[in-house]
């Protein structure tokens, strides 16, 4: 595992409690710099909360995390990270295309739009509505508003959730190219085969903590697959 130092994220014994209810309870994790990093676990395990805290949405109750070497929500990182979250309400009224050239027009040296319009298929979808895209298009939109900005850190929840095949397979090549300039990318998602072809490092939660972690080789090292390992070491929570 990284180092606090060359971690692009590291969450150290990370406390918070929704309601009166645990929902993160020491979880502690690092992603490394230039590596894909798959946070799985079922719902209610954490995941999207972790996110929050992570971007300095949800302020912990305990525990730190650090963010590109900073606080979490510290303004001197926030254009250096690209959040890609699991739905958003607030673009429903713009067109796909309008949202993507407000957005890169924010940064001093914005991704090739073109490119990654294209890399994305998004071409088709740009003079529609937001709020009138299928789930998987916004899905789609979300990932490139995400990284028009040029991030060092890309931070995605469920990233490829209500795809269909080909869109899934775009954003897989997509994020195996960022990763290859030196993006760090930290992602969740319930796709057992998504985890097992792009991360590098794998983490399992389970009510609020780290279940299990290693790259896939290791945790699938003794013939099982990264399901059976999963199911292995989560339990099923309410509403999951």
């Amino acid at each position: 595992m990284p180092t606090v130092d060359d971690a692009a994220l590291a969450v150290e014994d990370l406390r918070v409690a929704l309601g009166g209810r645990p929902v993160l309870s020491g979880l502690t994790l690092r992603a490394g710099r230039g590596r894909l990093t798959a946070v799985l676990g079922p719902n209610g395990a954490g995941k999207t909360t972790l996110i929050r805290c992570c971007t300095g949405l949800v302020r912990p109750d305990g525990g730190r995390v650090s963010v590109l070497g900073a606080p979490a929500g510290d303004r001197r990182t926030a254009a250096r990270v690209g959040l890609m979250p699991q739905s958003t309400g607030a673009w429903s009224g713009i067109r796909a295309g309008e949202l993507l050239r407000y957005l890169a027009g924010l940064y001093a040296t914005p991704q090739d739009l073109d490119l990654l319009v294209a890399e994305l298929r998004l071409e088709p979808l740009l003079r529609i509505p937001y709020r009138r895209l299928s789930g998987g298009q916004q899905q789609a939109v979300n990932l490139a508003a995400a990284l028009v900005g040029r991030p060092e850190l890309v931070v995605l929840d469920e990233p490829t959730a209500g795809m269909d095949p080909h869109a899934r397979r775009s954003t897989w090549s997509l994020l195996e190219r960022l990763r290859a300039a030196g993006v760090s990318l930290l992602l969740t998602t319930h796709a057992m085969e998504e985890a097992e072809a792009l991360a590098d490092q794998v983490f399992i939660l389970d009510r609020g903590r780290v279940a299990v972690a290693g790259t896939v080789p290791e945790l699938t090292g003794a013939g099982q697959s990264l399901e059976s390992v999963f199911l292995a070491h989560t339990s099923v929570q309410a509403g999951g």
